[in-house]
């Protein structure tokens, strides 16, 4: 699977991924110059985005995770968010960067600023790396983005469908007959 993989319309090289990548790390070093910051990995998808992202950041930072589940096995948003992994150290008056592989409904990352904002970080920001505006269901803003994207389903670089296709060093656009195939392997 992972060879006709290859085979799928290809949305960024990563070399695009790293260069864009290593933007955000400046940035983000540019505004945190001098302080410390505490990356919060959106589990799964995002772990390899956080993992790269860390190195290109010139400031102290730790990295915490949470888990929180909208798709299950789907193309599309459930609606329904859930946490099903909370940060293990406490981020009261600390500045948090958010770390999403995709920001695409809004929901996700509403409900985890709406969690965070309890904690009381002195700070909050976003970085996504990708953001699909086209599926927004609740207005939210990412402060770091790599690359808005079209309205395509799609894996690689930690992002996946049903669990296939997250070892992938580029993005890439998931065609509906991967996605037929998948399925019907499932039964």
């Amino acid at each position: 699977m992972m060879k006709e993989a290859e085979s799928y319309p290809l949305l960024f090289s990563r070399e695009q991924i790293a260069e864009k990548t290593a933007e955000l790390g400046a940035a983000i070093t540019r505004d945190f110059a001098g302080e410390k910051v505490v990356l919060v990995g959106v589990l799964k998808g995002a772990a390899i985005f956080l993992a790269d992202l860390a190195r290109q950041i010139d400031v102290v930072c730790t990295f915490d995770f949470v888990a929180v589940s909208s798709y299950r096995s789907s193309t599309t948003s459930s609606g329904a968010v859930q946490l099903i992994k909370d940060l293990d150290h406490t981020v009261e008056d600390r500045n948090i960067i958010l770390v999403e592989d995709i920001l695409d409904s809004g929901l996700t990352l509403n409900f985890l600023r709406r969690h965070f904002e309890g904690h009381k970080p002195r700070s909050l920001r976003v970085a996504a790396l990708l953001d699909k505006p086209a599926r927004r269901k609740v207005q939210v803003e990412a402060d770091y983005i790599g690359y808005p994207i079209e309205n395509h389903f799609v894996v690689g670089y930690g992002m996946d469908y049903a669990e296939h296709f997250r070892n992938l060093p580029d993005i890439r656009i998931l065609p509906a007959d991967a996605i037929a195939r998948i399925d019907a392997e499932k039964h």
